[in-house]
């Protein structure tokens, strides 16, 4: 009987770790729906139907020429498509045509599980086809954060088909995700074992295994231009992440590690440097809309954007592609410069 009960108490506590993880997955995996206010004129809402069938809420722009270049903005977790406020302003402001949208589970969308960009997958092809049946040849380009950069990038039929993407604060697969987010809340040996327990939910919730679960995976098939932008100091997606992504993605690319930066602040980057970059790329890739250059940049929030000839028209290196050199408050590294973490 005295042997019986340790093995009862292992039991018991496995139990319990199980059940403990598995409350845990449902909690991040949760619908976190709320109402999102309709955008002023001349945006509207839209709403859009996954292929299974999810209807998707969105706010969409009309550009400068029926015809124009598009920008497709996708949030990250627990968010919705109101972190784009200023972004699809600015961005609408310029000429370009722009759709955001939230995804499932998170705004207005349908209260379904979220599956931290697998099925979101869905739901941003769902975007895309709203912006291609208005216009079948227009070029788009796509801002996406955190869950919504892996939410372009993967999925059964691969990357979305853009021709340039703003990647920020992207994760390279989902157990590596996880393990960082352990990481921050508890000691290594809990990571060891909390990881797995928490990823290969992915399996019985979502019916797919987590090493599927790979942005990392879509990128090195995406044949487009690319921003990659991470925090030196972001602990879910670690600076060595943000320089493997970069190097995984084969077509013309830069990388922006930004200095102190947290995931959080990565995310939410709204800088003048910021702006003239993710510009820049598009201006390359899309070509300017219309009329665009006889238009000041306007952040709504703060009123005129100047760009100081001070801050560096001469462009660096990074990569295979050109980017303007910045401000001295931030900072973009050529890729030569960063060493990853070991």
């Amino acid at each position: 009987m005295r042997a019986a009960k340790p093995v009862l108490a292992v039991l018991a506590l496995s139990a319990l770790v199980l059940a403990g993880t598995w409350t845990a997955g449902w909690f991040f995996a949760r619908p976190i729906n709320h109402p999102v206010p309709p955008p002023d004129p001349p945006g509207r809402v839209v709403h859009l139907t996954a292929s299974d069938g999810v209807r998707i809420e969105g706010s969409y722009w009309p550009g400068e020429r029926e015809e124009g270049p598009a920008i497709l903005l996708l949030h990250g977790i627990n968010a919705s498509r109101e972190m784009f406020d200023a972004h699809a302003r600015w961005l609408n402001g310029l000429g370009y045509a722009v759709l955001a949208i939230d995804f499932r589970g998170q705004g207005g969308s349908d209260a379904v599980p979220r599956t931290f960009g697998w099925n979101e997958t869905r739901d941003a092809r769902a975007a895309l086809d709203f912006l291609r049946r208005l216009h079948p040849a227009r070029r788009v380009g796509i801002i996406g954060v955190s869950m919504g950069g892996a939410a372009a990038l993967m999925g059964e039929e691969g990357p979305l088909p853009v021709e340039a993407m703003v990647l920020q604060a992207v994760y390279p697969n989902l157990r590596t995700a996880v393990a960082n987010r352990a990481n921050r809340a508890g000691s290594p040996v809990l990571t060891f074992f909390a990881e797995p327990l928490l990823s290969y939910q992915s399996w019985p919730r979502h019916g797919v295994r987590p090493e599927a679960i790979s942005p990392i995976g879509g990128l090195a098939r995406y044949p487009g231009d690319v921003l990659v932008i991470g925090g030196e100091t972001d602990l879910s997606t670690l600076p060595v992440d943000t320089v493997a992504m970069y190097r995984a993605a084969p077509g013309r690319k830069a990388l922006w590690l930004v200095d102190g930066a947290s995931h959080v602040e990565t995310s939410n980057l709204w800088s003048e440097p910021y702006r003239r970059h993710v510009r820049c790329l598009f201006a390359r890739t899309l070509g300017e809309p219309a009329r665009a250059r006889h238009r000041p940049a306007v952040d709504q929030r703060r009123g005129p954007i100047v760009t100081s000839q001070k801050s560096g028209t001469a462009p660096i290196r990074s990569g295979r592609m050109l980017v303007p050199r910045p401000a001295l408050t931030t900072s973009v590294r050529p890729f030569s410069s960063i060493r990853p973490q070991a």
